[in-house]
């Protein structure tokens, strides 16, 4: 039976399972090739993002989209809405995925979500007039946002604590990438029938339509994946769970780390459901009706739980900043932007827009290697302080050369150079390490719908940032970029004081870093020492705190455990 190696035999410790694991970085990677592979694969998703995120501000400016879409494109109100409502779509997206990712698994919400992308795509590339395009968008949204986060909590419970966050980046590599190829791809589509009045459709339609050939890709591939074993055991399915840690980690089932992960695993399951079997006991049974309100019980735990709602606030600040360091206003708007800064010509425009794509894609590279040996927080504060005073030169070079780029374009360029530096700062930085915080700090029984909000954050917020950017840049001009310095700043300060290191911490040792198992009522805390003993498992430091409070160990089984 699943588990039952640990009863009878000596104690697993999760001090040995640190012990045990592999080395963190490109050499962990290295070592967990399987689960680098299938988080790879799986970081497709990332990629439809990020290709979609980008192709569409190329496309923009694009002559004959213009011509097509008429005043949705010229018009600064209607234009910041046909960007944002993918983001809204996206935001409603995330919400709904809590649920499908509990329910079905993570597996089948990445390939539902992979069809409504589809589904949208089609739509846009299809259109001929602006109705089709909005609504295009916001299905695609919905397949995109589902994605966002089915994609991350997929690989975070997929990967060994050491590499876990290195995986996790790789959902933001594959962004970026797609980022980078979208803004190539509709440069080099940009010359279809010419740059002016005889510019063909297909200009902008092939580009739109090549997002079909990943979201196809994944579609079929990810039938081939292996279940989250931190899901399967969730659903009781165990024996399941096993194989896939052995498979994944390429070890013998019966081996010591992948028991004593197995373990942790099961205790942190147990834990929460016998909680829950003791705060709902009438919710206990499989109808429709109490697993609704089981799930309505767990989102709003999320919000009466003082403890639970920090870990909101911290996921749900750190996208807010994320989406404020003005990043999505690059992205959406680099054409314009970059003609603001004095660089003239739609082509010249759409190519410094694709040095953007190359910096932020290469910078991504370095947190994908080491962010599990530096660290989530001196990435982060470090990203946001140079995002913060990229934004505020470019401010400075433009309040003083906006009338005069023409006379001054060793300034403009200048301006341009420090965007571009932008771009590098987030992609090592906030681009990955914001989702990788906000996929790791939840508890097994209400990640998904923790990540489900937390997520949401980030694409109200982006919403917010498409809808208004254009309007900034018309009224307040280089104020846009002293804005988003000041919340890059701010969101620096956010993570320095107030979130936590997470480097190396499974997601079952979450629980002590966030204070509630230190804080847990004594009968929480016996049920969870119960649990470890059932099982085996020693958790060195909580075992022994749970049987001080209830007075049940001698000193002499105390001083046993803490060796």
């Amino acid at each position: 039976m699943a588990g039952g190696a640990a009863t009878g035999a000596a104690p697993l410790s999760t001090t040995r399972r640190k012990a045990l694991a592999g080395a963190s970085g490109w050499k962990g990677l290295a070592e967990n090739r399987k689960v680098f592979l299938i988080a790879v694969f799986a970081s497709l998703g990332g990629l439809l993002y990020g290709y979609n995120q980008g192709v569409f501000s190329s496309v923009l400016g694009m002559h004959n989209f213009q011509e097509t879409m008429g005043d949705a494109v010229t018009n600064s109100g209607k234009k910041g809405w046909l960007v944002a409502i993918l983001e809204l779509g996206a935001w409603v997206g995330v919400l709904m995925t809590g649920y499908f990712a509990d329910k079905l698994s993570r597996k089948y919400t990445i390939l539902l979500a992979v069809v409504v992308f589809c589904i949208g795509v089609i739509v846009q590339t299809t259109a001929k007039a602006p109705p089709s395009i909005f609504g295009g968008r916001f299905v695609t949204g919905l397949g995109v946002g589902s994605l966002s986060m089915a994609v991350p909590l997929y690989n975070a419970e997929l990967a060994p604590p050491e590499v876990r966050g290195s995986l996790v980046a790789l959902q933001q590599l594959a962004i970026t990438f797609g980022i980078m190829i979208s803004f190539w791809i509709d440069y080099g589509t940009n010359y279809i029938g010419g740059t002016g009045e005889t510019q063909s459709e297909a200009a902008w339609r092939i580009p739109l339509a090549l997002q079909l050939v990943p979201a196809l890709i994944l579609g079929a591939g990810i039938l081939f994946m292996p279940f989250s074993p931190r899901w399967l055991v969730n659903q009781g399915r165990e024996d399941e769970a096993l194989q896939v840690l052995s498979r994944t980690r390429n070890l013998p089932v019966d081996h010591e780390l992948v028991q004593i992960e197995f373990l942790e695993i099961k205790a942190q399951y147990l834990f929460e459901k016998e909680t829950s079997e003791a705060k709902f006991p009438q919710y206990q049974d499989p109808s429709f009706s109490s697993q609704f309100k089981l799930g309505f019980y767990s989102y709003l735990s999320l919000i009466v739980d003082r403890k639970l709602l920090w870990r909101v606030a911290v996921a749900s600040l750190t996208m807010f900043f994320q989406q404020w360091t003005g990043v999505n206003a690059i992205l959406y708007y680099a054409p314009s932007i970059f003609q603001s800064l004095g660089l003239t010509g739609n082509t010249i425009s759409l190519l410094a827009t694709g040095v953007v794509g190359i910096a932020m894609f290469l910078a991504t590279i370095p947190a994908v290697i080491w962010i599990d040996q530096v660290g989530r927080k001196p990435v982060l504060v470090s990203g946001a302080f140079l995002m913060a005073g990229c934004h505020f030169i470019v401010a400075i070079l433009t309040s003083l050369y906006h009338d005069s780029w023409t006379s001054h374009s060793s300034a403009g360029w200048a301006a341009c150079a420090f965007v571009w530096l932008f771009a590098i700062g987030f992609g090592y930085s906030w681009g990955p390490c914001a989702w990788i915080i906000v996929a790791e700090i939840f508890p097994l029984s209400i990640r998904g719908k923790g990540m489900s909000i937390g997520s949401s954050s980030n694409w109200m917020n982006n919403f917010i940032v498409g809808q208004v950017t254009p309007s900034m840049l018309e009224h307040i001009g280089y104020g846009t970029f002293v804005f988003f310095g000041l919340f890059s700043f701010l969101g620096g300060c956010f993570i320095w004081f107030f979130v936590p290191e997470t480097k190396g911490v499974s997601l079952e040792e979450m629980e002590e870093l966030f204070g509630n198992t230190a804080d847990l009522a004594v009968e929480d805390l016996n049920r969870l020492e119960a649990i470890h003993k059932r099982l085996g498992l020693i958790v060195d430091g909580i075992d022994v705190k749970a049987d001080e409070e209830s007075g049940k160990v001698s000193h002499e089984e105390e001083k046993i455990e803490r060796a």
